[in-house]
């Protein structure tokens, strides 16, 4: 065998030991990371709520009949108490209030999922481009962010759904880019932090154009920053929307929101009709919950500061 096989082969064995290197450290890593968020009681608690609900919202489709949700063809009595046939009672059309709220729980879920990951996405963008750059960029990156961040977010989103129509996908939209300013704030300084390390400088002057610096260096180090922080705009945008909805600007489809607007309008909490208002709401305050949960135990966990702290 030549020298240059030899050389090649050395080579070769040498960027597969560095990858099978590379394998062994993100697995010792997630082990890490599930030991000590398996050793964080609250978190736990919220990582079971979201996981129920997740799974009903999946299972919905396949165990009930999207046809009880028309209004047309209720078979119930108006407004009527749990019974064996409705065991969380009925809406002002008749429909089971238990099978409106696993419908619902798809179309809360969704929007909130997305809306938080566009609004992580934009935020993220914004933060990173305006820590990284000087002069004039950054400048007016940060005064389009400090214009989102002083006005108020609901109402923005409400004057977006509505010049927008109606849909989930409008919905989306309009808290999606109403609540970034905040998180691009955050990983802002995040940002900044990472920039003034010495390996930053060190791989300005081996060459790296911004992309590579901001790709390679920072958004790793401010990735772990931006998964706790997702989970916490989750709750916030399931807020959000469930506000819309009761204000009236709603997806078309149901949700908890919705059913917390069609208990009002009917007047179920004033009439008694306490399982008409009850169970969205509680549905809401719990996953909200667990999502804040699971926001904080992700931030004790990412965050050795805190982590030494607790």
């Amino acid at each position: 065998m030549s020298t240059k096989e030899e050389e090649a082969r050395e080579v070769g064995d040498g960027a597969g030991t560095s990858r099978a290197i590379a394998r062994a450290r993100r697995r010792a890593a997630l082990a890490r990371f599930c030991r000590a968020y398996g050793g964080n009681r609250a978190g736990l608690y919220g990582a079971a709520i979201l996981l129920v609900a997740v799974l009903a919202a999946l299972v919905t489709p396949l165990v009930t009949d999207p046809s009880g949700m028309d209004v047309t063809r209720a078979t119930g009595a108006k407004m009527a108490p749990p019974s064996a046939d409705f065991p969380l009672g009925t809406d002002e059309s008749g429909r089971s209030v238990l099978l409106m709220l696993l419908w619902g729980a798809r179309v809360s879920l969704l929007i909130g999922f997305m809306s938080a990951l566009l609004s992580m996405v934009i935020g993220t963008v914004f933060g990173i481009a305006s820590g990284h750059f000087r002069g004039w960029a950054s400048a007016v990156l940060m005064r389009v962010t400090d214009w989102f961040l002083v006005l108020p977010a609901l109402v923005l989103a409400l004057v977006l759904a509505a010049v927008l129509g109606g849909g989930a996908s409008t919905i989306i939209l309009a808290i999606g880019v109403t609540s970034w300013a905040s998180t691009a704030r955050l990983i802002r300084a995040q940002t900044l932090a990472v920039e003034a390390r010495p390996y930053i400088e060190r791989s300005r002057a081996l060459g790296a154009g911004h992309w590579h610096v901001m790709t390679r260096h920072v958004l790793p180090n401010v990735a772990p920053l931006v998964l706790a922080n997702t989970t916490l705009t989750v709750a916030s945008a399931i807020v959000t929307e469930s506000t819309l909805a009761f204000l009236g600007a709603d997806s078309g489809q149901v949700s908890w929101g919705g059913m917390l607007r069609g208990s009002y309008d009917w007047g179920a909490a004033t009439s008694g009709a306490w399982w008409y208002v009850l169970p969205p709401g509680l549905c809401i305050v719990l996953v909200v919950l667990a999502f804040t949960l699971c926001g904080r135990a992700l931030e004790t966990v990412l965050n050795p500061r805190l982590r030494g702290a607790s």
